[in-house]
């Protein structure tokens, strides 16, 4: 195979890799959604009750109540509010575990370019910029450097990028490790229960990749592979000529 062939064999394989690349940068990568759990609401409903019945609720609540009922309490020095709550915890708990099992309180799905911006806009900009570093600048600056070298007629100077290109192709493999961080932290919000509680979640989370995660690590293993077969079909074609 000569250079010619040699060249236009890599610059589709770099075509290929971006192809790969982009998809993976702006489809959902990471979903993660949170509902409220019937064990979780019991727990809290209690104390909701208590916390949330304050002198007004009683009042208000004072004249639904049988008069003689009311009057008979405050005859013998009851607590008319204890009473209500000892009244309504048990049927709010029960209704509340009957009608929360679907309700949904946290939802997220994200890109990798619209978590580099979210990190940006909550400022948090040393994540992102290392996510943006290592799953764009570096893939596309690797891309244009191949490119740029095919088209470099001294074999010398072709050979010293190509062995830069190969150089920060061992950086770029941090571009895996961000990203896999960043899941990992994402997956870790997606707890349950947390260690050695005995107290039940309130909100249940679930996680699950999107399409973008697989574009993105198909890129890395693609890129990966060509990358290696590209440097030594380049270097056939110019020991050829």
């Amino acid at each position: 195979m000569d250079f010619k062939q040699a060249r236009l064999v890599v610059l589709a394989l770099v075509v290929a890799s971006i192809g790969l690349l982009i998809p993976g940068l702006y489809a959902p990568v990471l979903s993660i959604r949170g509902v409220l759990t019937p064990e979780g609401v019991a727990s809290i409903a209690p104390t909701l009750i208590d916390k949330g019945l304050n002198a007004d609720t009683v009042n208000s609540l004072k004249s639904m109540l049988n008069p003689a009922v009311v009057g008979l309490v405050q005859a013998t020095g009851g607590d008319l509010r204890k009473m209500i709550i000892d009244k309504l915890t048990p049927q709010v708990t029960a209704a509340l575990q009957k009608g929360v099992a679907d309700v949904e309180v946290y939802e997220q799905t994200r890109s990798i370019l619209g978590s580099v911006q979210r990190l940006y806009e909550v400022g948090s900009p040393v994540p992102a910029t290392l996510i943006l570093l290592f799953s764009v600048i570096v893939p596309f600056g690797k891309a244009g450097l191949v490119s740029w070298a095919m088209f470099l007629r001294d074999p010398e100077r072709r050979r010293r990028t190509l062995k830069f290109v190969e150089a920060i192709a061992k950086w770029s493999m941090a571009d895996v490790f961000v990203v896999a961080l960043f899941i990992a932290y994402l997956a870790a919000q997606a707890s349950q229960t947390p260690p050695g509680s005995s107290t039940p979640a309130l909100v249940s989370f679930s996680a699950h990749f999107g399409p973008g995660f697989y574009w993105f690590a198909a890129y890395c293993i693609f890129s990966l592979a060509t990358q290696q077969y590209s440097a030594r079909l380049v270097a056939r074609a110019d020991r050829s000529v």
